[in-house]
């Protein structure tokens, strides 16, 4: 299975733990870990609420496609 979420890496870059996120969402620190492992996958709308909790666009919890990632690079360039 691909890595289609970016959850552990966002978790990271925020300095959060699963355990903090799943307090946070009220998910089982379990189902968090399955998330960040890519062994299964959050709904939309827990995505959505993820996001919300980190302060992130929902977006940036998704790995991007090819497409997306020169986009994302052009975006990110400093001025």
């Amino acid at each position: 299975m691909a890595d289609l979420n970016r959850i552990k890496v966002v978790l990271a870059e925020k300095k959060r733990t699963n355990k903090w996120l799943s307090e946070q969402i009220g998910k089982d620190v379990a189902t968090i870990s399955k998330w960040c492992t890519n062994t299964s996958q959050p709904s939309l709308e827990t995505l959505a609420s993820i996001a919300n909790v980190l302060h992130v666009d929902v977006r940036e919890l998704i790995v991007p496609t090819d497409n997306q990632k020169v986009i994302l690079s052009i975006k990110s360039l400093p001025d």
